[in-house]
């Protein structure tokens, strides 16, 4: 558990990296509500757009995770958890006016990066 990074993952890198190819201007690891203990990835504040990338594993990917075959109750507790907090962040940011956009580890950061900015410029042009 220590070896796994919090921050400044490869996907995390190869993502922003994207994102600022594509000549979007972003924060990085901040709460987007201060009051909400919930940090994302991405923030674009004057669009309003909270960008989470989730872990495959940690996350429960549909099309990824597979149950751990050790200690597989503890992990399915875990994960299960992990999923019911991440539904209750986006309805907090919902709630406070935010928009959240959810990448999995496992897309292609380019193709995740012109989502992004299609939804950060539509949003900037109101």
């Amino acid at each position: 558990m220590q070896a796994n990074k919090g921050k400044n993952t490869r996907p995390e890198l190869a993502l922003r990296s994207a994102v600022h190819a594509l000549g979007l201007r972003y924060r990085v690891g901040i709460r987007p509500v201060p009051n909400v203990r919930r940090t994302a990835d991405l923030v674009f504040t004057r669009a309003k757009v909270a960008v989470f990338l989730d872990g495959c594993f940690w996350h429960g990917c549909p099309a990824h995770y597979r149950p751990a075959s050790r200690n597989s109750e503890f992990w399915a507790t875990k994960i299960e958890g992990t999923k019911r907090r991440d539904s209750e962040t986006d309805k907090l940011l919902s709630a406070a006016g935010w928009h959240v956009i959810r990448v999995w580890e496992h897309e292609s950061p380019v193709e995740a990066a012109y989502r992004i900015a299609d939804f950060v410029r539509s949003r900037c042009s109101r």
